[in-house]
């Protein structure tokens, strides 16, 4: 699609958003999250739903299961009561996250899209999804792309007791370290449903809790232009938003992010992750 035929509307408010800090369009290397400062986690309305890039050639000499050292016990954070929901920082920077996978069907256009403009994502994956599909992990290492735990089962973590998230948790941790050769720093819970034991565990496990700022509501199926007008619409500097690549039918959502993905671009906006934690 040329630029000139994306729908006026769309272009307008690319245009208000490209006008808006423009001045600070250069900014660090690394994402820094920012939370909010509340007593406890708001579950954001959703539905099912930087690591150093790895040299080509990093992941095959990665162990897996069973071959490798033992596992170095991960280092424990601060317990937070809430998710980072936005990046801050200087620039315009935003992010782009992916849910529920990975997906053969859905994950390989995504990141053939990411690909073509150099953009890295987050993709927050189920492990039982990735034990089918340990060549896209494989594939997610070598293109620079962070990892995320997103629980083995996606069940609702506030109808389970503390053994059972541990269980979905670190069994997920397990699977991704196997596969992508590194541990996950960065954990979602599903559906955006927070508890305490979510956050206390996640901290054990080292790892930090992600929301989001912008819910494109791709589980909803709400057809393609719809999914654009949300990213178009909500794009401003610090914004993290959800989409999903497995879960369901997410044929639209492959299309949207071809769509939506040059145009954030084009307004001067920086797509980026979170850096590696030493």
């Amino acid at each position: 699609m040329q630029k000139d035929q994306l729908p006026t509307r769309r272009r307008m408010l690319f245009a208000g958003a490209a006008a808006l800090g423009a001045a600070g369009a250069a900014g660090a290397a690394g994402a820094v999250l920012a939370g909010g400062g509340g007593e406890a986690a708001p579950a954001p309305v959703a539905g099912p739903q930087a690591r150093q890039v790895l040299k080509p050639s990093a992941f095959r000499l990665q162990p897996l299961t069973g071959y490798g050292p033992p596992r170095a016990a991960p280092r424990k954070l601060k317990v937070r009561r809430e998710p980072f929901l936005r990046i801050s920082g200087r620039g315009r920077r935003m992010m782009l996250t992916f849910d529920d996978g990975p997906n053969p069907n859905y994950t390989p256009h995504i990141l053939d899209t990411l690909a073509k403009y150099d953009v890295r994502a987050m993709f927050f994956v189920c492990g039982e999804c990735v034990v089918e599909n340990r060549e896209l992990l494989a594939r997610m290492a070598d293109e620079g792309h962070v990892v995320g735990n997103h629980t083995w089962t996606h069940p609702l973590l506030t109808s389970l007791g503390r053994r059972e998230i541990r269980s979905e948790m670190e069994r997920t941790s397990d699977v991704i370290e196997d596969t992508y050769g590194e541990r996950p720093q960065w954990f979602r819970a599903p559906y955006g449903a927070w508890n305490r034991a979510a956050f206390q565990l996640g901290a054990e496990m080292g790892m930090e809790p992600m929301a989001w700022t912008l819910d494109t509501t791709d589980w909803t199926v709400p057809g393609t232009d719809a999914i654009v007008d949300q990213v178009v619409e909500g794009a401003a500097p610090g914004v993290v938003v959800l989409s999903h690549d497995a879960g369901g039918d997410r044929s639209q959502s492959v299309r949207a992010i071809r769509e939506y993905l040059p145009y954030l671009l084009d307004s001067g906006y920086h797509l980026t992750v979170p850096p590696r934690r030493v």
